[in-house]
């Protein structure tokens, strides 16, 4: 596997080392060791799958704070997402900042979502199909989520939302829950 960290300290774009022959391809998806090797926490708790109909569909922005931190592997397994992240540490240097990237089955990269980082991602295709490793077993009582359009985060999806769960629609706004600069 090739890690990349991106320009939020501790999330990385981690991209197949394919072996390839006639028959094709083989690569490894998850490694513990070359986990550790880069700082990241290599444990899975639970893994899920996530199915979306439509193209424009829109999941997120979700974290967990303490003590049920998540750490999760993302991959896109079917179809295409634009996947973004925001840096919820308050101590950080780039607190509320965002990045984001492509997924898809066709470049098979995975994003490493470190804890305390809102995660979310919107289909580019229909029928698209993700996978998230999870560090941590979903704890509703510490879940906490972001709008999606938020002014502050000032996030450019590339498509109109087609479909959005109420819950991920009406998160409060930060000015709401947070003093920014602080």
């Amino acid at each position: 596997m090739n890690f990349t960290e991106t320009k939020l300290k501790g999330a990385f774009i981690i991209e197949l080392d394919h072996k390839t022959d006639r028959r094709g391809f083989f690569a490894r998806t998850f490694c513990m060791n070359e986990f550790i090797e880069h700082g990241l926490k290599p444990t899975v708790a639970q893994c899920n799958l996530s199915f979306n109909y439509k193209k424009g569909t829109l999941r997120g922005m979700h974290y967990q704070v303490a003590p049920a931190t998540e750490n999760k592997l993302i991959r896109c397994t079917q179809g295409a997402i634009y996947d973004v992240i925001v840096d919820m540490r308050p101590d950080s240097p780039t607190y509320l900042s965002h990045f984001g990237v492509e997924l898809s089955a066709d470049n098979r990269r995975a994003l490493y979502v470190p804890e305390m980082f809102a995660h979310g991602y919107q289909t580019l295709t229909t029928e698209t199909e993700v996978v998230y490793q999870v560090s941590e077993f979903y704890t509703p009582g510490y879940e906490r989520g972001l709008r999606y359009d938020d002014p502050v985060l000032d996030i450019e999806w590339p498509l109109p939302v087609s479909e959005i769960s109420e819950k991920d629609a009406t998160w409060r706004l930060l000015f709401e829950t947070v003093t920014v600069g602080v």
